[in-house]
């Protein structure tokens, strides 16, 4: 009979950790998802999870593939404030893409169109990881805030799909400067534009609702 118990430190323990990782931020969210919970999923020992992957942050990322880190392209953005914000982070968006790390960015946005794990860890890296914290560094309401920074979300969202995965012309030949001025103003009005109060009882609940989550 085979040996059990922990597995040793190869190729295989790197993407037993990494699949782990993937089914317990999909279930449970980055904050609920414990190194030691991952390490216990891929029956290793933490410590082993800490030395091929640093924090669980960085194993987050390794996890769902992602093209980029929020902590390194987010501050850039939000150093100049509000005035031209909408046309930095378009910018900044289009340049990620049109880097050498497009490709796989590219094919993490269809995967999380037909696989239900990784949109929950799309959905757990957009809101938890770029989301929250420009609601936070512009101190935005938090329902509000999180409000604008969704409708962003879905504005940048569906011209890197129209740029990148459909192709449409001209905006996927078009330059980056010319689609920043273009997409920007809107993604600004996002941020900056009024948004109508609810005035009805359901409104207050969701409002309520949603404040709950943002100190979650």
């Amino acid at each position: 009979m085979g040996r059990t118990g922990r597995r040793p430190g190869n190729q295989d323990t790197r993407e037993a950790i990494l699949a782990a990782a993937r089914t317990a931020f999909a279930e449970r969210g980055i904050d609920g998802a414990s190194i030691r919970l991952i390490a216990a999923g891929a029956g290793v020992d933490p410590a082993l999870v800490h030395h091929y992957f640093g924090t669980k942050d960085q194993l987050f990322l390794a996890a769902m593939r992602a093209p980029m880190d929020p902590a390194e392209i987010i501050p850039p953005i939000l150093a100049g404030g509000l005035d031209g914000l909408g046309e930095r982070l378009v910018a900044t968006m289009l340049s990620v893409w049109d880097s050498p790390v497009g490709e796989s960015a590219v094919a993490l946005l269809r995967s999380a169109v037909s696989n239900e794990q990784v949109a929950a860890m799309m959905r757990e890296f957009v809101v938890n990881r770029i989301l929250k914290r420009i609601v936070k560094e512009l101190h935005l309401d938090p329902v509000d805030g999180l409000l604008r920074s969704g409708l962003v979300a879905s504005q940048v969202a569906g011209l890197i799909m129209m740029r990148y995965v459909i192709r449409v012309e001209p905006v996927a030949s078009a330059d980056i400067p010319t689609l920043a001025a273009m997409v920007g103003p809107t993604i600004q009005r996002y941020l900056t534009g009024p948004v109508p109060e609810a005035d009805n009882d359901a409104g207050n609940e969701a409002g309520d609702e949603a404040r709950r989550k943002v100190k979650r």
